[in-house]
């Protein structure tokens, strides 16, 4: 049952830019849709479950659920620079890369010398994977240039956090349910400090801001059954199957949201995938 459960997150987490691709609008309007969908999620989640959390945890959860809009931002920001079908497979590996060593090195998931060897091994295929689905023929205006990829890196730090949050003392003891409304409030404040950081108040009044709702709807149930499955199976392991959502993301970016891709193109992008898989999955052996 646990495995199901770590499964939702790539089905929401893999669907949410395809609904907000085809929604469209800027990245302020998507990153609201997400906030206020997620929390609508968590609100729902609180009644029906009524967990009970700590002041000290729910103030954490908040702060965490914030730095998360960082990693999302700049997703949103990358899909228009360089599309979907190439930002998800790159974003991916940036994360599995970083939480595999999170959870190698600060909470001991990877034991011996057996399990470092098989999970650096493993997340150096995901790397070549994540290469392959950025390759680019001819003159295409969405090249990955080494900006985008630093552009990424860096906001990569809010997933970062946010993904090791339920791992860490704070919030270890706590219920999935319970620290799940004050992360979800932290994202919708964190959008919100954005839309009005970025001077863009009048998004506010924009039909595609509240259209993207849709959207974080399908990143709210994602995540919830994220932080089941991260205290059932540890971070490595759960992060490693929500992060299957590549598949959808990718492929959906080339037929649904019809991003151009040449025959050549097109196979690289699938080899990568499909080391991007074997990778990830190599990494639940270490």
């Amino acid at each position: 049952m646990s495995y199901l459960i770590a499964l939702i997150p790539a089905l929401g987490w893999g669907f949410m830019p395809l609904i907000t691709g085809k929604i469209g609008g800027s990245a302020v309007n998507q990153m609201f849709g997400i906030g206020a969908g997620a929390t609508i999620i968590g609100l729902i989640a609180f009644v029906i479950g009524h967990p009970a959390v700590s002041t000290t945890a729910f103030w954490f959860s908040v702060v965490c659920g914030a730095f998360w809009t960082i990693g999302q931002i700049g997703q949103f920001i990358s899909f228009k620079r360089i599309g979907v079908s190439k930002t998800t497979p790159i974003s991916t590996v940036l994360q599995l890369v970083g939480n595999s060593i999170i959870g190698a090195i600060i909470f001991g998931e990877w034991r011996g010398a057996k399990a470092l060897t098989i999970g650096f091994v493993a997340l150096a295929v995901v790397v070549v994977g994540a290469l392959l689905t950025s390759v680019t023929e001819g003159t295409s205006s969405k090249k990955v240039t080494t900006g985008d990829f630093l552009f990424l890196l860096c906001t990569t730090i809010g997933y970062w956090i946010y993904s090791a949050f339920p791992k860490i003392p704070v919030v270890a003891d706590q219920s999935a349910l319970g620290i799940f409304l004050p992360e979800m409030l932290g994202i919708l404040l964190g959008s919100v400090i954005y839309t009005v950081a970025s001077g863009n108040i009048s998004a506010f009044k924009q039909r595609e801001q509240y259209l993207n709702i849709l959207g974080g709807l399908s990143w709210g149930i994602a995540a919830l059954a994220y932080i089941f499955a991260c205290k059932a199976l540890g971070i490595t392991t759960a992060f490693v199957f929500s992060q299957m959502n590549v598949i959808i993301a990718t492929i959906g970016g080339v037929f649904i949201l019809h991003e151009q891709k040449t025959s050549r193109e097109m196979s690289f992008t699938i080899l990568g995938i499909v080391l991007i898989v074997i990778g990830s999955i190599a990494t639940t052996f270490a």
